[in-house]
């Protein structure tokens, strides 16, 4: 069944490979992007690797109510909403919290009031795991506790029960998904992660290093309470969790009543930073050489998903490997040495 959907941040790294799912399914796409850290370059490369022209694009903030009213008008009526769009590095949070209250929390606020007006109310959101904290069990389920240490993360908190508030009221249909470290890239190496300015992620520094653009790779921190001291995350290839949100939307929509879900999107394992740098050598050929720094302000320890409840939820699993996550990750770096800015 061909669906209208609205997707804001539709052309950063998870929201262009979410919308190549979707345009394969056969949707109609509409995109609220402010290229604030994304280029409208991955939307063009998304339409030609689907063979479909099917997305509208708007170019505006969230936080402006007109330029989410202009993405509603037009059309037939928007069926479903997936929000990215928002700000994501830890340590710049810390060091601007105001401007991540303002863009996460206000922007979903503003969002949320036009999907009121327009009468469209089923919202898959783009939450985090950093919600937990630092958690002393593992893996983390969803109802373990919540214990943001961040902005970053408490601004989505608060994101997630705004949702919560909106659920009681029975007339929503909403799907919190807390997903935890999106890598790699299609595997056309035609879209893939291109941040612009600093990466906030690890595998762009280490595909950067490999191709030269950086000497060495930084690990920041290697004091942890890990078996090689550095930090320890659940590793997710874009593509799966670009498939989990496809899957997501389908069952909000599909479900006789309003409803409202919680889900971790993980593989439930969980690989260190030294364990990538070596899984990506294995898999390239490439050394990568590195050198240990001081910890960032508000990373932890140790990250790991029990993705039993989105198995059972909605019958999704992660597919694919690090070798996988590496392979496809250095292809698009290889293919796009200066991310969209060049033509592969």
């Amino acid at each position: 069944m061909t669906r209208r959907v609205l997707i804001t941040g539709g052309a950063g790294f998870i929201g262009s490979h979410t919308c190549l799912v979707l345009l394969e399914q056969g949707h109609e796409l509409v995109v609220l992007d402010n290229f604030d850290n994304s280029s409208p370059e991955a939307l063009n490369r998304v339409q030609e690797l689907a063979g479909s022209n099917a997305i509208k694009l708007v170019e505006g903030d969230v936080r402006d109510p007109d330029a989410v009213d202009h993405a509603f008008s037009g059309g037939t009526p928007i069926d479903g909403v997936i929000h990215f769009a928002g700000l994501k590095a830890v340590g710049e949070s810390v060091a601007d919290p105001l401007r991540y209250w303002d863009v996460n929390l206000n922007g979903s606020r503003v969002l949320t009031a036009a999907m009121e007006r327009h009468d469209c109310r089923t919202l898959v959101f783009s939450s985090t795991s950093t919600v937990y904290g630092e958690p002393d069990t593992f893996p983390l389920r969803e109802d373990t506790r919540t214990a943001p240490i961040h902005p970053y993360a408490q601004t989505k908190l608060a994101v997630e029960q705004m949702l919560q508030a909106l659920g009681r009221t029975g007339a929503w249909r909403i799907a919190a998904l807390r997903y935890f470290n999106p890598v790699g890239a299609h595997p056309s190496g035609r879209i893939g992660e291109d941040p612009l300015g600093i990466p906030n992620n690890l595998f762009p520094f280490i595909t950067q290093v490999a191709a030269g653009r950086r000497d060495q790779l930084r690990v920041f921190g290697q004091d942890y309470p890990t078996p090689d001291g550095t930090g320890i995350r659940d590793y997710l290839h874009v593509m799966d969790l670009a498939d989990a949100h496809g899957v997501t939307l389908d069952h909000i929509l599909n479900q006789p009543a309003p409803c409202h879900c919680t889900l971790n999107i993980g593989t439930g394992r969980g690989l260190s930073v030294l364990d990538v740098v070596r899984g990506f050598e294995d898999a390239t050929g490439i050394k990568i050489p590195y050198e240990v720094v001081e910890r960032r302000p508000g990373d932890v320890p140790r990250l790991e998903a029990c993705p039993r409840q989105a198995q059972a939820t909605l019958g999704w699993s992660a597919q694919r490997s690090l070798l996988d996550m590496c392979r496809d990750g250095w292809a698009w770096q290889k293919a796009n040495p200066q991310g969209y800015r060049t033509e592969a």
